[in-house]
């Protein structure tokens, strides 16, 4: 970051914690070989958080750990009396009884803690004293640093609520002074210099600057701000400096919209991580019971085999990968509201998409023009339309403006102008008038015309002079850049079919589906025809992902499995109107998503695989075979942690391939 010394902050920030929690705590699996990463690897360096993690209860429990180990260590150098380890081991197993009880009373749920507990109380009571004390010290150790890690995880999220400054610079009739940001009202003129972050949401009313947006976005290249443009909390002034109108503080901000986003999505659990959560809590247990009740009553084997049936790996298996896969997103720009949606994206095998705004770029320009009054001039035509048309605010009127001040064309102003609704405008211009519309606009005018002049997929805007039919200005939408590459990446990725939904006429979207190599063309829809041509996907047995604009696609957006809205900055109807928002207009963004999305279900199941076929299947076999006992068991127990939260942990930084 350009400027002074500002701690990384954001999205990029987000990744920069959580990877440091990583390389503190374990070495990173070797990250694949790979081609073209989707998401850059974020720095190497960032300050350590352990000290904030570090809390008083936190040093408490690693005393208690340390305490109950010395105690076994004394007991078994026959040093202090077998009174003294039962009283460490009480002290150890409170924390974990009362964990265990909370679970089991509130939600039903059958926990590591449980598991632990019975299996201490059991080696205690079956004269395996030293065995329990030590294995409840060892899955003390892995419940610890795995608690501490998803902690870290979590605190790295939190942490982007202090990115935003707590204190503004305002300039009124008294002068320039700070004012803190709770007390900044919307009409307030904030000063912002190179260097500093923006602390509210608003419009450029003075200066000019560079403004990296990363934050937002997940774009690394500053844009240049000026009069009337928009700028977002939380992002930074690289160079320059601005006057920003106050529009939103605090919580109604895009960047806080963004952080509460980022901080609840781990709440949406995905179908598979419900899965796991319920084998831990009944197939286990119902498994363990009849594993002892019918092949032993050997109370080594049952310690044992209580060890091996402890689903700490299952619940290790989902949510650090979620947290992971939910980090990565947003530092490139890509906000997911919770795993549910990271699982459906992942599964999606039919994409439907909104044309306007989202295939193409909702910039219709100028493809070309047909005389029809040979006693005008082509640049004659283009200045008279484009004089009826300058104060109009209709997107045509605009495409033909623009093309004509590109064409460097003399524009004069009207001397008349007239609106007429879903017809064009009427304009005297330069003493002569002038009709620009569609065809029903000048037979209504009573100006001779034979048929509409049609081009498919463009539109034809319909120029009079004078009662004469002088000409046709042809119109069209343009492909939104890259569109027809990540199409392509996304059918590479196994969707089936992509179709288009729009409103616009028949013509016009097949020549736009054609280019792009769209399936199918639904065309001339309402918004409640969306929703049935998505429903009837689903029905057909699909998983059904809708992109859209967020706003008029919404309907569709909420009835498809998974909606993607195109977030052009963090529109506050695409944050809300979608599973999935992208903070910039970038259809490859969706790629990248997909892509994140498939490698963290890939990832849960190599979790799952690891904790219910390396613990539960090779750790009950080899305890009923007599190979190992409750001692080795739990130190066997530690590896699959490591292994499950080191896997889950390199989806923040292995290369990720689009297809």
């Amino acid at each position: 970051m350009a400027g002074q010394d500002y701690p990384p902050r954001g999205p990029d920030a987000l990744m920069l914690q959580l990877k440091t929690a990583i390389r503190d705590s374990e070495p990173i699996m070797k990250s694949e070989t790979a081609a073209t990463e989707s998401v850059e690897p974020a720095p190497k360096t960032v300050p350590s958080g352990w000290r904030v993690l570090m809390t008083r209860e936190r040093w408490t429990e690693v005393a208690r750990i340390i305490f109950t180990g010395l105690m076994a260590l004394l007991y078994w150098q026959q040093l202090i009396p077998i009174q003294a380890l039962w009283v460490a081991v009480a002290i150890g197993l409170y924390p974990l009884v009362k964990t265990g009880a909370v679970d089991l009373v509130k939600e039903r749920k059958i926990g590591t803690e449980i598991f632990v507990t019975i299996a201490t109380v059991v080696a205690l009571s079956g004269g395996e004293t030293v065995a329990g004390a030590v294995l409840m010290v060892i899955i003390l150790i892995a419940e610890f640093i795995a608690d501490l890690n998803m902690e870290r995880a979590r605190a790295s999220i939190k942490d982007l609520i202090g990115s935003v400054p707590q204190v503004a610079l305002v300039r009124d009739a008294g002068g320039e002074r700070m004012v803190p940001i709770e007390n900044l009202r919307a009409g307030d003129v904030v000063l912002v210099r190179a260097g500093e972050k923006i602390p509210v949401d608003g419009t450029v009313v003075g200066g000019a600057a560079s403004v990296n947006e990363a934050s937002i976005t997940g774009e690394s290249i500053p844009k240049d701000k000026s009069d009337g443009a928009d700028v977002f909390a939380g992002t930074i002034v690289e160079s320059g400096a601005l006057d920003i109108e106050t529009e939103k503080v605090g919580a109604d901000t895009t960047f806080a919209r963004i952080i509460s986003l980022v901080e609840n999505a781990e709440a949406e659990k995905a179908p598979v991580q419900k899965l796991a959560d319920k084998v831990a809590s009944w197939l286990i247990p119902v498994v363990l019971i009849f594993l002892v009740a019918v092949y032993t009553r050997d109370v080594r084997m049952i310690v044992t085999l209580l060890i091996f049936t402890s689903p700490a790996e299952l619940g290790l298996a989902t949510p650090l990968v979620i947290i992971a896969a939910i980090a990565r997103a947003a530092r490139s720009g890509i906000l997911v509201k919770g795993g549910v949606y990271l699982e459906s994206l992942a599964k999606v095998d039919v994409l439907v998409f909104d044309k306007t705004g989202t295939l193409t770029a909702n910039k219709p320009e100028v493809v070309g023009v047909e005389m029809q009054d040979g006693t005008l001039s082509e640049a004659d035509l283009i200045s008279l339309a484009a004089a009826a048309d300058r104060r109009s605010a209709h997107p045509l009127a605009k495409a033909v403006v623009n093309y004509a001040a590109r064409m460097k064309i003399d524009v004069p102003e009207p001397e008349q102008y007239e609106q007429l609704q879903a017809r064009g405008v009427k304009a005297t211009v330069s003493g002569r008038t002038v009709l620009v519309g569609n065809a029903l606009l000048l037979r209504e005018a009573g100006v001779p015309l034979s048929d509409a002049i049609e081009k498919g997929g463009q539109t034809p805007v319909h120029v009079a002079v004078d009662g004469k039919f002088a000409g046709v200005i042809f119109i069209a939408d343009t492909l939104r850049p890259g569109a027809r590459e990540a199409l392509a990446k996304l059918r590479a990725t196994g969707v089936k079919r992509m179709v288009m939904v729009t409103g616009d006429n028949e013509a016009t979207a097949r020549t736009i589906a054609n280019e792009l190599g769209v399936d199918e063309v639904r065309a001339n829809l309402m918004p409640q025809d969306k929703v049935a041509a998505i429903a009837e996907l689903q029905k057909q047995g699909h998983r059904v992902a809708m992109v859209g604009d967020g706003i008029n696609d919404a309907p569709a957006l909420a009835r498809a499995d998974v909606g993607i809205a195109m977030g052009g900055g963090g529109t506050q109807a695409a944050l809300e109107a979608a599973d999935i928002a992208l903070m910039k207009d970038d259809l490859a963004r969706i790629v990248s998503a997909r892509a994140i999305a498939r490698r963290a279900y890939r990832t849960i199941q190599e979790n799952i695989f690891v904790g219910v076929g390396v613990v539960h299947v090779l750790g009950i076999t080899a305890a009923l075979m007599g190979w190992i006992g409750p001692i080795q068991a739990a130190i066997l127990h530690l590896g699959p942690d490591v292994l499950v939260f080191l896997n889950s942990a390199k989806l923040l930084r292995v290369r990720i391939q689009d297809v």
